[in-house]
C-alpha cells in the first residue's frame, strides 16, 4: 500500500525558503494528482497547492502564489513543494495529501479532496 513521506521541514527566517518533498513509499504516485495542505496551530487544516497528472497543471492558495511552487518528478516518485519569501504566517505542519485521482481542479475542496495524507512536516519560519 502506498505510503506518502515527507521530507525537507525545518526552521527558517523570514524571507528565507525551503523545499518540502513528497516520496511514495510502497507505490508509484505517478498516476495520481498530489496536494500539499498544512494546519498552524489553532487552525483549520488548509489546502495549500495541486498539480494534476495528466496535465501537470498547478492550483495555489492565494497567499502563496507567486511565492510556492509545485512540480513533480515522476522518474524520482517525487513531488516537490519549493517555498520562497517565506514568512511567518507560513508556519504550520505540511502534509502530502492524494485522492487517487489524475486531476485536480482546486488546491482545496471541493476540486481537490484528499484521502490519503502523510505523517506531516513542520515549517517554522521565525527570526
Amino acid at each position: 500500500q502506498v505510503q506518502l513521506v515527507e521530507s525537507g521541514g525545518g526552521t527558517v527566517q523570514p524571507g528565507g525558503s525551503l523545499r518540502l518533498s513528497c516520496t511514495g513509499s510502497g507505490g508509484s504516485l505517478t498516476s495520481y494528482a498530489i496536494g500539499w495542505f498544512r494546519q498552524a496551530p489553532g487552525k483549520e487544516r488548509e489546502g495549500v497547492s495541486c498539480i494534476s497528472r495528466n496535465d501537470y497543471s498547478t492550483h495555489y492558495r492565494h497567499s502563496v502564489k507567486g511565492r510556492f511552487t509545485i512540480s513533480r518528478d515522476d522518474a524520482a516518485n517525487t513531488v516537490y513543494l519549493q517555498m520562497d519569501n517565506l514568512k511567518p504566517d507560513d508556519t504550520a505542519t505540511y502534509y502530502c495529501t492524494t485522492d487517487w485521482e489524475y486531476y485536480c481542479s482546486g488546491y482545496g475542496p471541493p476540486g481537490f479532496i484528499p484521502t490519503l495524507w502523510g505523517q506531516g512536516i513542520q515549517v517554522t519560519v521565525s527570526s
